[in-house]
């Protein structure tokens, strides 16, 4: 079932200029503060609210990981749904070598080891767009 269509254009646009307190509240709205707070590498879950708040920005490497998550949930809850886009970010994906994209972002360092999680989240989505 879709949930809506969105163009993959608009949601990449949308990763790179929406604010970090905007994107922040998308994700809690959407996945919940600790699954948010793991896919950052954050060990205090309550930081995810405080930048839903727009109190505090998060520091590199986790400003990325953010992103990276809310182009890659936004475009399978597009196309599936809330739950379809938790289940997704925590499934092994042949794709990413066999593993998860949430596992991938949390240890993340650079933008290079978590460049393959929007792609493959574009592929997971294939005709749904």
């Amino acid at each position: 079932m879709v949930a809506e269509l969105v163009d993959p254009n608009v949601i990449a646009h949308d990763a790179t200029t929406r604010s970090v307190d905007e994107i922040a509240r998308y994700l809690q709205e959407t996945l919940g503060q600790q699954i948010v707070a793991y896919v950052c590498g954050l060990k205090d879950p309550k930081m995810v609210g405080q930048w839903a708040r727009g109190k505090v920005e998060p520091r590199p490497p986790a400003d990325l990981r953010l992103r990276q998550a809310y182009e890659a949930v936004r475009l399978v809850a597009a196309a599936y749904g809330p739950g379809t886009a938790k289940a997704w970010l925590f499934g092994s994906n042949t794709r990413l070598d066999d593993e998860a994209p949430a596992y991938l972002l949390r240890y993340a360092k650079t933008f290079d080891a978590m460049r393959l999680i929007v792609p493959t989240a574009r592929a997971f989505v294939g005709g749904g767009f």
